[in-house]
Order: C-alpha cells, then structure tokens, then sequence
C-alpha cells in the first residue's frame, strides 16, 4: 500500500519517537563516533557535512519537502519535551513559549519558496537558477538555541545546502538533541545521514576554526556582537542576526486599551528574551498616565522610582568609578528571569501570575538604552511625535533591527517607518506579528539586520546561476 506525503511523513515521525531516548536516559549520543550528527572536532564535522550536502543538493524539490515536512512535525510532536528540556538547561525564559516557539516552526518557509527565472529574447533564453552554497556554518543563540537550529534547517537544507551548527554552551545539550532526533527522521525519509551537523562539546575555539574552515562556503549567525565580528572577521560571506534594542511610540491618538495588551503580550513573550520584543515605550506626556492604567488592567505591575533604583542596581554593573555614570551591562543572572525574580531584586512582591513589570524613567536610563532581555520595560513620556521618534532613534542605536507605533495617524506611521529604517517595522500589534503570530508575517530565528537580508528564507541561503542558451528557443 502507498503512503501519501503527510501518512509517510507521519509514519517516520512516529517510529523516530518511539527511539527517542525516554526520561533519565543521556540526551545526547556520543560526540566520538559521530553518531546522529554529532562530531568532537570541526575537520570530522564539515567533512560529514560536505559529503551529505552533495546528496541533498541532488535531491528534487519534493524530496526536499519531505525533509522540512519532518523538521517541522518533529517540533511540533516534541515541542513540550524539548521545551522543558531548553527551560531546564538554560534557566531562562518562560516554558509555555518555549514550547510556543517550537511549534511555531511551521511558519518557517521551506521549498515553497524556491523558484527559477527564465527569460527569453530573440537571441535566446536565460535560465536563473537559486543553487546552494555548500556547506553553512551556524552559531546559535542561548536564547533559543533549538527553534532557531530548526528553523535554520529547514531554510538551509529546503535550498540544498548542509549547516554544521555551534551551539552556545548553554544551550548545547538541547541543540544536539533535537538535531540528532532530525537526523534520525531525515535519513528514514531520504535516506541520507548528518544532513544535520554540529561540533559537540562547543567551544570558543570550535567556532573560530568553524568560521574559517576551507570547507566552509558561508556563515550565518545568531547573537550578539562578539559572535557577529568573530563571524565577519572569517573573510567570508556572512548572513548576521545581530542585536537589537526595539524602541515602542504611543500616540494621543492610539487605542490605549490595545496598545497595552499588545505590549505585555510581545514584552512579556519568554520573558522578553526576543530581539524583537518591545525594550522601551515613548509615550505621549498627555496620555502617558491613561496608558499605564491600562497596562495595570492587562495585568502589568509598576514599580516606584526607588524600586526602578533597586533593580538598575542589581541588573547592571557599570563602567567608571562605579558611581552609575559609566556605560552599564547587563548581567547574565537576570536575563530572561521571570518578573518575581526582578521584583525581588526590586525590594517588590507582585502575583506569581504576573508577566510584566513597567515603571517610568529617563531616557538616558539604562534600561532604555541597553538591550536588557528581562520583563521590565521602562516608560518615558516625550513631549510631541517628533520628539518620540528622536528617541527612538537614540535609543535603537542604528541597529536597524525592530521599532513599532500605535496610533491611528497614519502619516505618523509612514514618517516613523522612513526615520527607524528598520528591518522590522510594527503597526497597532505585538511585536510577533512581525513574524506571523498576530500578523502576515512569515517565521525565522535569524534576523539578519546588520548585513540586510532580513528575516531569512531559503532562498537568503542561496546564489544566483544563470544557464545562457544561443539561438531562438522561444514557443511564441
């Protein structure tokens, strides 16, 4: 009897599932022989990876399918394990949107998406093919280090090519379990080995020699500025998702009742630990009091002056004499910790329900200034549009990553689109909507803002080929 796409599929899945390592068991195979993707050094790692990419790249289109199609049940089958698993290594974020993000990986775009040109004149035809790079060297993120290998996956493999990923410490483990689970479906369904690939244990080193390997045709990371310069340093072609520090304008005249939802939803999502999550909010000086009644009546908590002193004080260290004067940074122990823990810091108490902290501050702040990725946000009242987009501007630090508005002044809009330039730009919605949660948007966990390709598709993954034919071969 024959299988349909979606039976086959599914019958992969589930014989996967049933050889998934059961609770207790070692998450991760040996790194010493390979097993499941899985590599001790960069040599054994790209070399596995170059002869699988030469498998994939012959594959057609719809074999490609099968391979995304697997990638995205297997998030969705185990995106309560793997989440829980992430949670409990990285200790940052919130569960049920760890889970949330990895069954969001059907939005990621695969095969649908790819496409050839032809064009045609007198003298002939041209045929403009997307072809693969080869083999791609990724560095994933602590903040979500198994959507983002899976969305990668499916971008990176669906246009031909083989990743070798390398994991942030401290969310390695979890990365090579799910790869080596995907590996286990993609060779069932294609029967190809280490389409997936990653250096376990992950080092500084690993990556280094990763970015500069031989074998290595292009680099796409997803981070911070440290593992984006490393990257650009290679002498290669390089994808980046870098920072961001998404600045939020409350007009006069926006609906403040759903404003504020939309902030404490997007603020609020894994502890804000997106880079497209809402950091800081200008707000109208005449509405600014309306504004944060609503965003209590959405649940959020505010804190005092002295408690907004309090947690500055706990969550930054600080440049200079230590007088607070110099430039802060954040410390890692608050990253993505759930609103108690900074009330805590705070000298606060709020209900274990409670999602979001905000509190009024200047605009030199430092948690209007600096990327913080906790579930704080500070509000500043400015005085006329003009004024909040200057800040916004200020505050974004030419990233060009994400900023957002409410408002019903649509010239507004326009005008503050124009000024950001950034690569995500939000209308009256959370900042997911971005990414196709609450908007059109499509899915991906690289966002590449510093080199300009945007939210990445397979096709970002690909270069162009163009095959000249002399002579008329045109039907009309």
């Amino acid at each position: 009897m024959s299988l349909n796409r979606e039976q086959l599929v599914a019958t992969i899945v589930e014989e996967v599932l049933a050889r998934l390592p059961k609770a207790g068991a070692p998450a991760v195979r040996s790194a010493k022989s390979g097993a499941g993707g899985a590599f001790e050094s960069v040599d054994e790692a790209v070399s596995a990876a170059t002869e699988a990419q030469k498998k994939v790249a012959a594959l057609g289109l719809e074999e490609r399918g099968l391979i995304v199609d697997v990638i995205r049940t297997l998030c969705t089958e185990n995106a309560e394990e793997w989440g829980r698993a992430e949670l409990e290594e990285t200790k940052i974020g919130r569960l049920d949107h760890k889970i949330e993000k990895l069954r969001f990986i059907r939005k990621v775009l695969g095969v649908e998406v790819m496409r050839a040109e032809v064009r045609t004149d007198r003298t002939g035809a041209s045929i403009i093919e997307a072809a693969p790079w080869g083999v791609v060297a990724m560095a994933l993120p602590a903040t979500h280090s198994a959507p983002t290998m899976a969305s990668n996956a499916v971008n990176v493999l669906a246009a031909g090519n083989v990743p070798v990923f390398t994991a942030h410490p401290a969310a390695a483990k979890i990365a090579a379990r799910a790869l080596q689970a995907m590996n286990r479906g993609i060779e069932k369904a294609v029967g190809i080995e280490n389409a997936l690939v990653t250096v376990f244990p992950p080092s500084i080193e690993a990556t280094q020699a990763l970015f500069r390997h031989p074998g290595v045709a292009l680099i796409c990371v997803t981070g911070g500025p440290a593992v984006v310069k490393a990257a650009m340093q290679a002498g290669k072609r390089v994808i980046a998702a870098g920072p961001g520090n998404p600045p939020v304008v409350v007009d006069p005249c926006a609906d403040l009742a759903l404003a504020a939802r939309h902030v404490v939803d997007g603020a609020s999502f894994d502890n804000n630990l997106l880079c497209i999550s809402e950091k800081e909010l200008f707000v109208a000086e005449e509405i600014a009091d309306d504004f944060m009644a609503a965003l209590r009546r959405c649940g959020a908590v505010a804190l005092d002056a002295r408690q907004i002193d309090a947690l500055t004080k706990a969550a930054f260290t600080f440049d200079g004499d230590g007088t607070g004067c110099g430039r802060a940074h954040v410390k890692r122990d608050f990253v993505g910790k759930d609103p108690s823990v900074l009330a805590e810091a705070a000298g606060a108490r709020v209900p274990a329900t409670t999602q979001l902290l905000f509190g009024e501050t200047g605009e030199d702040h430092p948690f209007v200034q600096e990327e913080q990725m906790m579930p704080f946000v500070p509000v500043v009242r400015v005085r006329g549009f003009e004024r909040a987009v200057e800040a916004s501007l200020r505050a974004e630090h030419g990233y060009r990553h994400t900023a957002l508005i409410h408002t019903s002044n649509l010239r507004h809009v326009t005008e503050m689109a124009r000024a950001m330039n950034t690569t995500l730009f939000v209308h009256n919605g959370p900042c997911t909507a971005a990414l196709g949660s609450g908007g059109a948007g499509y899915l991906s966990y690289s966002i590449a803002t510093p080199t300009g390709e945007g939210v990445t598709t397979p096709l970002t993954f690909t270069r162009q080929r163009q095959l000249s034919i002399g002579g008329a071969l045109r039907f009309i």
